[in-house]
């Protein structure tokens, strides 16, 4: 059995390669330059050398080259992921992210834990979408915005101060 390194690349190969492997991240280059081999009748070991060959350390494994391959021979030529199946995501939604605005805004003092309930979802995600979609935290009880003007800052003091 032949080593993979001991067939012939020509600079032609190697400059296709390369020229294509800048243009494009290594993992669809190198599905992209399979297919072009493919095409050209090489073997899965010729093409898994000359993609080694060009791309060092980002050519794909052996066993990813021979199952494009394989693809190729079932006719189907695609380099994208199909879409999978599974659950959606459903729970950030504008219309969740909405109910949550208007459930804080009516009590800033409710607690994710609640909001969750009510709305049926996780505290987990009620609190993400606050941090991460609101950018608020919860201070002394109540849900604040983490960046507050100079002017903001005084008045709450000052009704701190009085209360």
């Amino acid at each position: 059995m032949p080593n993979c390194k001991s067939f012939l690349v020509t600079e032609v190969e190697r400059k296709h390669v390369r020229r294509r492997a800048r243009f494009q991240q290594h993992g669809e280059a190198s599905c992209r330059q399979g297919v072009f081999f493919f095409l050209q009748g090489k073997a899965p070991k010729e093409i898994h050398a000359i993609l080694t060959e060009t791309l060092g350390e980002h050519a794909p494994s052996y066993t990813t080259v021979k199952n494009l391959v394989a693809q190729f021979k079932r006719g189907d030529f695609s380099t994208c992921d199909p879409p999978r199946p599974g659950r959606p995501k459903t729970v950030t939604t504008p219309e969740i992210i909405n109910q949550i605005h208007e459930l804080i805004f009516e009590d800033r003092r409710i607690s994710a834990k609640s909001t969750g309930e009510q709305l049926g979802i996780s505290r987990e995600r009620v609190g993400s979408i606050i941090h991460e979609d609101f950018d608020m935290r919860k201070l002394s009880a109540k849900w604040v915005p983490k960046c507050l003007n100079a002017d903001q800052k005084r008045q709450r003091c000052q009704s701190c101060e009085q209360l």
